[in-house]
């Protein structure tokens, strides 16, 4: 006969694994934020013709940023990847969501405090 703690525990941790998945999966990662924004690289470095694809990547990543913490995940991914790109040309960063009709609640910029970031 199994023990009845070890019983217990075992379903604490599966209700966990339960309840926890689909927090787990909702949080972005600074893959999908690479992924998303990568035709956007060289429109911020020269400026030019504006990349659909690169605008279909904000309009999907805003889309997954629901909550503030997602939100304020996604500018400290985005933070990190144009600091370590160099030739970032910030005033067209700053501008590239309005120039895809989204709105954004920080501006893209290595000086943007995320962590004050609301969704």
């Amino acid at each position: 006969m199994a023990n009845p703690l070890a019983l217990r525990l075992a379903g604490l941790v599966l209700l966990c694994m339960v309840v926890g998945a689909p927090i787990a999966q909702a949080a972005i990662t600074c893959g999908q934020v690479s992924t998303s924004l990568g035709p956007c690289i060289n429109y911020v470095k020269t400026g030019g013709a504006l990349p659909p694809a690169c605008c279909a990547g904000i309009k999907a990543l805003r889309a997954a940023a629901k909550t503030t913490a997602e939100t304020q995940a996604a500018c400290k991914c985005i933070k990190s990847a144009v600091s370590a790109i160099s030739g970032i040309n910030y005033g067209i960063a700053a501008g590239l969501p309005g120039k895809c009709g989204v709105s954004i609640p920080y501006k893209i910029s290595p000086s943007t405090d995320c962590s004050t970031v609301k969704s």
